[in-house]
């Protein structure tokens, strides 16, 4: 489709048509592309989401349990002293900004429980591989603090790092009970240090205690990685949930990187089918995510 004709299905097809006809030439491609492999280059994860495309549409998080989260399931709450919404997350209150109606918020939480589900290839945490109660985290794309507040009662100490600042009084709220040993710093973390950037090289030089990095920012992990160098030479005790979904040669790169430097890799189980990545190309399936461990 030559760029007149794109603007032009653009203008005209609403963004919802598009996306189902976009899922249903990817789900035509996916299969396609597999289908024509030797059965023994095709592995048994990749089987697992072949079989599931069979019979279903093109998801994010291409297994069953997808479909097992409902917006309409959740109850959402209003805090009148603090002016925000919020939801009761595995006991707890979980704030979201201000400005957003409770239908965004609803469709938002759903996303964020999906993508932590026990299988998903999204989940930061793995029975053998979370932070224990000396460890300090450092949160890197905190977004509303659901990663953190999962384990606010067993760490030491939990940065908070996020560069929107419309997430700031939602975090401030969400971790008040935790205050004494939660640090917010509203910031983006790069390659360099300045009025509104930090690398982590820096921080872990301020507080050599932090041992746990869970980086998710939206396509930006190479930066935050180039800003971590020193410390990824240096430091003999850390431990990085680290997203590989956002790019096509994440997972390969970041693979190799860590592993030069002297940590056990693994990557979360099964893959993601990141649609709305319009540098999406084959064979399409990316790891959601990186557990290394040195």
């Amino acid at each position: 489709m030559n760029s007149f004709f794109f603007t032009i299905y653009r203008i005209f097809v609403p963004k919802p048509i598009r996306t189902v006809i976009l899922k249903k030439r990817l789900r035509k491609s996916i299969i396609d592309h597999y289908s024509s492999l030797h059965e023994e280059e095709v592995n048994d994860e990749e089987k697992e989401i072949l079989e599931y495309l069979k019979n279903n549409p093109v998801e994010i998080f291409p297994y069953p349990f997808s479909s097992s989260y409902s917006a309409e399931k959740t109850s959402l709450h209003y805090d009148g002293t603090n002016r925000m919404h919020y939801v009761v997350h595995d006991g707890r209150r979980l704030y979201f900004r201000q400005g957003w109606s409770r239908k965004r918020i609803l469709r938002y939480y759903t996303d964020i429980c999906r993508e932590q589900d026990p299988g998903s290839p999204h989940r930061y945490l793995s029975p053998d591989f979370s932070p224990g109660k000396n460890d300090t985290v450092v949160d890197i794309g905190a977004a509303e603090g659901n990663f953190s507040l999962s384990v606010a009662d067993t760490v030491r100490k939990i940065y908070l790092i996020e560069s929107d600042r419309r997430w700031i009084r939602a975090l401030e709220a969400t971790f008040s009970p935790w205050k004494e040993k939660v640090e917010i710093i509203d910031k983006y973390v790069s390659d360099r240090d300045c009025d509104n950037e930090i690398t982590l090289d820096t921080l872990i030089e301020q507080d050599p205690s932090v041992s746990f990095l869970k980086i998710d920012v939206d396509g930006f992990e190479r930066k935050v990685l180039s800003g971590l160098s020193h410390t990824l030479s240096q430091t003999s005790h850390l431990k990085i949930a680290l997203c590989t979904y956002h790019g096509h040669d994440d997972e390969r790169d970041f693979t190799d990187l860590l592993e030069r430097r002297g940590f056990s890799v693994e990557p979360s189980y099964g893959y993601m089918i990141h649609y709305y990545d319009k540098k999406l190309r084959k064979p399409w399936l990316r790891r959601g995510l990186l557990r290394a461990v040195r």
